[in-house]
């Protein structure tokens, strides 16, 4: 059952750093056909969504870049040939977030977002290593008891050990940020392309941060969309959450018809967060997506999780003042609803996601770190509190420091901040700007994570690849754009 997954996790590992954008695993059928683009190492394939054949290879790494001889991984990617014969000859490099997402996966939402990048250059999607069909760690926590159990009955360590025993195969300490960069050089080298533009969102601006620092001299220009630098840590999300959410109330307070309809509403939240500490409630529904038959327990933890993931997205967001007013109202059916839109993201795998935190970020949480994460009224500690408990069982090896420090860098780059943003607030983008000698970072006032998915900021992006000057790019667009209003009752009232 798709709703499984969230629940199982409480909705905390879903969704960290993805962008909010709803997507399936595209189906790959690979033809005879050779391509030329950008060698004949390419051959023609189909991939779910997208309506015309691209093309589509794979390459062999080393598991281990120290020992290039021993264990090999198979890295798989796909490229959107562009439309223009009188293309580019750099093509958009698309670093998935997640950490845990596949870039060939999300080919037509790509396809979709810089339809204007691909008029005159290629777009090169590449599985990070763990993760769709580059050796995947994919772990299925589709339980159906845990639907039932209560947050303190869900054992986050005991599915992470389950997990972990399907991959005895892979030393798991080598799928990490660093190698996934060399990875990509190495396909960069394989296809014959002498520079990359790169198109980082959230986790993936991270990947990019590293490109510029490890490869500079492949890098023609760098987008970085919900800035996560390596200097920060990732994962717990209780502060920002809180902070989000916050600006949520306020903006509700500042619109009369949202404060008519749903007066008191941060109180009216934390009351219902109490009143699911106290008694969780055990409810029969249908599966929003399959339609089938479901019992859930509605938790403290889950409400608040669903919340957290309904602020990435406007859509989403503007729903959150009504789901909040009918759960205490004993009316659990919206809150379902926006449960289903939250599962409906493409893949995170598990063991990549893992194998990546644990050992570059909750390593270097301290305990005066997360309390601080989790003195609030929002979400709490819950994000840190899960990956505490999953990574106590999951391999973990000590990372040099050089690894966290800022980027210095004078290739262009745009950095693009969304102010409503629950995960990667815009500090998070000022603070890699300050050693981002050639960059302009863009805030959008009512845009929340990931803005090139619901902005103008894809033009910008395209914009931008054509000038490579961020200085001169006019953001006129991104300044203007208003408000999403809040939806107020079933009937889609305020729209």
């Amino acid at each position: 059952m798709l709703l499984t997954k969230l629940a199982v996790a409480s909705s905390l590992l879903m969704s960290l750093l993805l962008p909010a954008v709803a997507q399936t695993a595209p189906e790959v059928d690979s033809t005879a056909a050779t391509s030329s683009t950008p060698t004949s190492k390419l051959t023609g394939c189909y991939l779910k969504g997208i309506s015309e054949q691209v093309q589509c290879g794979s390459l062999s790494v080393p598991q281990d870049y120290a020992a290039p001889d021993a264990k090999q991984l198979t890295i798989n990617y796909a490229v959107l040939p562009a439309v223009s014969e009188s293309k580019r000859p750099d093509p958009l490099l698309i670093l998935a977030g997640g950490p845990g997402q596949a870039a060939v996966e999300l080919a037509p939402m790509i396809n979709r977002i810089f339809a204007d990048v691909r008029k005159r250059r290629d777009i090169l999607l590449i599985d990070q290593r763990g993760t769709g069909q580059s050796e995947p760690l994919s772990c299925s926590l589709s339980h159906e008891q845990e639907l039932v159990k209560t947050d303190d009955d869900v054992k986050l360590d005991e599915m992470a050990r389950e997990c972990l025993a399907q991959f005895e195969q892979y030393d798991l300490t080598q799928f990490h940020s660093l190698h996934a960069i060399k990875d990509f050089e190495q396909v960069r080298q394989h296809l014959g392309y002498q520079h990359v533009n790169l198109y980082g969102g959230s986790y993936g601006s991270r990947a990019g941060l590293i490109y510029l620092r490890e490869f500079p001299q492949s890098v023609r220009t760098a987008v970085l969309d919900a800035v996560a630098p390596p200097e920060v840590i990732v994962g717990p999300f209780g502060r920002h959450g809180a902070d989000a959410f916050n600006k949520l109330l306020e903006q509700c307070r500042a619109s009369s018809a949202c404060a008519d309809t749903f007066p008191n509403l941060g109180d009216t939240y934390v009351q219902v967060l109490k009143q699911l500490e106290q008694q969780p409630q055990l409810i029969s529904i249908k599966d929003p997506l399959t339609n089938e038959p479901l019992e859930i327990m509605v938790t403290a933890g889950r409400f608040s999780s669903v919340m957290r993931v309904g602020l990435y997205h406007p859509t989403t967001r503007q729903m959150l003042p009504y789901v909040i007013d009918q759960t205490a109202k004993a009316n659990y059916t919206p809150l379902v609803g926006l449960l289903g839109t939250t599962t409906a993201q493409a893949e995170i795998y598990m063991g990549l996601m893992l194998s990546v935190l644990c050992s570059e970020d909750l390593a270097r949480a301290t305990p005066e770190l997360l309390a601080a994460d989790g003195d609030n009224d929002f979400i709490g500690s819950r994000t840190g509190d899960a990956f505490v408990q999953m990574c106590s069982v999951w391999p973990q090896a000590e990372r040099p420091s050089e690894w966290f420090v800022p980027v210095a860098s004078d290739i262009p780059t745009l950095l693009l901040s969304g102010r409503l943003d629950p995960v990667t607030p815009p500090t998070w983008g000022a603070l890699a700007a300050q050693t981002l000698t050639n960059s302009r970072h863009v805030i959008a006032e009512h845009g929340s994570h990931t803005i090139v998915s619901h902005t103008c900021a894809n033009q910008l992006v395209a914009k931008f690849l054509e000038t490579a000057d961020p200085a001169g790019l006019d953001t006129s667009c991104i300044e203007t754009k208003k408000a999403v209003p809040f939806i107020l009752n079933s009937n889609g009232k305020g729209l």
